[in-house]
């Protein structure tokens, strides 16, 4: 990899990380709270930290099937032979344990007094006695009370977003419902005359409006309610109302296309005359034409036309912005360093992401970049696995070299 030398390169734009730091820094976070059963709390952002009210397990009870016996009952350095007393199934309570062994199955409660479990596969059972190894661990197989979880325990922080993995832990706890913050609500509009909602006739020259498709999901996963707007056309005039009338009852506006510099692209006046922009372009590729501002007192923010530079301003811009809004611990997903399977060459000044496939070689995983280069290229998103992130001062890269790496699962 190759880097230039000789101190920074001055490009004129905003970097990535000051853009991102701009958006973070416009965002509040929303007030209000619900108390949301589990079954709808998935995505949703902790406002409490959840304290465990009881231990988990609440019972010692056998990881295994197989005997339940007293440690003390066992012979040191020779095989122990015991009567079988009884046996429990999950979901029974045992009794006391005596001097003896108790038949027990995964996940029940062992007798009061037992503090080993030995696996059915190395005993010998015959004529209501078991045969037991020597060399046994006191409390083998055993699961302790709160051995998972204690009582009073924080398990989960606020600021969370809610996991289905975090779920099952809140409700292995016996809790029902958890307090969650409000979501952001975000208006998203598209821009352009050219554009055609998918399903409907495509005249000649147009072309079929996928940028809101994709904003509209990515938005759902990031956590948000949306309100989608439509279409606005290029008309300058048209387009002020709409932004105005949607920064009134949302929490931040949200468009693609329309903020380049052609005769065509209104977003910015439209933008300029209710509100104030703090950014215009950003030193990334591709996405170079990103605005960040506000109308009429809300965020808003808008993303170039081309679908490749939309998924990259989301992730990169949107994305820690919401989680602001949403009142979420976030923290970007890192990147891990993967083995190039190709050359590139790119201008100082700029972070560039290229769009790769990981395929397996020899030791480890070697990343292929897609064919399709362009920004306008869905198929080059669909097809591949992730983003390579070359910094503003690498110049070039060649084939063996390591590079870091974003999977596309680990940015929403």
């Amino acid at each position: 990899m190759t880097r230039l030398g000789g101190g920074r390169h001055g490009s004129g734009l905003v970097t990535l990380d000051e853009a991102a730091a701009r958006a973070v820094a416009r965002a509040v976070p929303l007030p209000g709270t619900a108390a949301l059963p589990l079954a709808e709390a998935d995505g949703h952002v902790l406002a409490q930290a959840v304290i465990a009210p009881r231990d988990l397990p609440p019972f010692a009870n056998a990881a295994v099937d197989g005997y339940a016996v007293r440690f003390a009952d066992l012979a040191a350095g020779a095989e122990t032979c015991l009567p079988v007393l009884g046996r429990t199934f999950a979901g029974e309570a045992p009794a006391m344990l005596a001097h003896g062994a108790w038949r027990i199955f995964t996940g029940a409660a062992v007798p009061d007094g037992a503090d080993t479990v030995v696996m059915q596969e190395d005993v010998a059972a015959a004529d209501g006695a078991v045969v037991l190894p020597a060399g046994i661990r006191r409390g083998a197989h055993l699961r302790l009370a709160g051995e998972d979880v204690a009582c009073g325990q924080e398990v989960l922080p606020a600021g969370r977003r809610l996991r289905p993995q975090d779920l099952g832990l809140v409700a292995a706890l016996g809790l029902a419902r958890v307090t969650v913050r409000a979501r952001p609500r975000v208006a998203l509009f598209s821009t352009g005359d050219e554009l055609v909602e998918p399903g409907r006739p495509l005249p000649p020259a147009a072309i079929y409006d996928a940028n809101r498709v994709m904003l509209r999901a990515m938005l759902r996963r990031a956590g948000a309610d949306v309100a989608d707007l439509g279409i606005l056309r290029d008309g300058a005039a048209g387009l002020e109302r709409r932004l105005r009338e949607a920064a009134a009852v949302s929490d931040l506006v949200l468009t693609s296309g329309g903020v380049s510099v052609g005769e065509a692209d209104h977003v910015r006046d439209a933008v300029l005359a209710s509100g104030r922009l703090d950014l215009w372009q950003v030193a990334i590729k591709p996405g170079k034409p990103i605005a960040l501002g506000s109308v009429a007192g809300t965020p808003f923010l808008g993303l170039p036309g081309n679908p490749v530079a939309v998924f990259v301003g989301f992730a990169f811009l949107a994305r820690p912005l919401l989680a602001r809004m949403a009142g979420e611990a976030y923290l970007p997903p890192p990147a891990r360093p993967v083995r190039l399977g190709f050359a590139h060459g790119k201008k100082p000044g700029r972070r560039e992401f290229l769009r790769v496939s990981l395929e397996p070689s020899g030791d480890g995983w070697v990343a292929r970049r897609h064919p399709g280069e362009g920004a306008g290229s869905l198929a080059s998103l669909a097809q591949s696995d992730g983003l390579i992130v070359l910094a503003e001062d690498v110049v070039a890269v060649e084939a063996g070299d390591e590079a870091p790496f974003l999977p596309y699962a680990e940015l929403f």
